[in-house]
C-alpha cells in the first residue's frame, strides 16, 4: 500500500539537515510535526530542492506568519504565536493517483502541504508539519 508518510518522511532528510528521526508528536496524531536545529531558511530552501528534485513543483506558498501579523491589529489577536511560518502546497499527478488508490478520502489531502514554523521566542528551533494521511 501507498505511504505518503514515505515520500515525506524522504522528502525531509533529504534536507540534509538535523531533522528529529522521529515525530514529536504521538504516533496517532492526525498531524506529524518534526523538529529541526537547523535554521528556518536552510530548512525551508532545501525542503524546495527536495520538492523540485522529485519532478514536482511548489504550487503556492502560504506566507501563515506574516497573515497573521498583518491582522493581528484588526482582529484583536495581537499574541505573537510565530517567529515565522509557512506552508507549501505541491503535488504530482502520480501522487495524486496512487494516494487516492490506496484510500479514496486522501484526494482531501492534496495539494500536499509541509508547514515550517518557529514558535515565538524560539529561533533555535525549526518545526516540519505535515497532515497524515488516511
Amino acid at each position: 500500500m501507498f505511504r505518503i508518510a514515505s515520500i515525506l518522511f524522504a522528502l525531509l532528510f533529504q534536507t540534509q539537515q538535523a531533522v528529529s528521526a522521529e515525530p514529536v508528536t504521538p504516533a496517532e496524531s492526525p498531524i506529524v510535526v518534526y523538529e529541526s536545529t537547523a535554521t528556518y531558511s536552510d530548512i525551508k530552501s532545501n525542503i524546495e530542492f527536495a520538492i523540485t528534485g522529485r519532478g514536482m513543483i511548489v504550487t503556492n506558498t502560504l506566507h501563515i506568519s506574516d497573515m497573521l501579523s498583518r491582522t493581528a491589529a484588526d482582529t484583536g489577536l495581537e499574541a505573537k504565536l510565530y517567529e515565522k511560518a509557512e506552508s507549501l502546497e505541491f503535488c504530482s499527478i502520480m501522487l495524486s493517483y496512487r494516494m487516492s488508490k490506496a484510500h479514496p478520502a486522501n484526494m482531501a489531502t492534496c495539494p500536499l502541504t509541509l508547514s515550517i514554523y518557529q514558535q515565538a521566542g524560539d529561533e533555535d528551533h525549526t518545526f516540519i508539519a505535515y497532515r497524515r494521511p488516511a
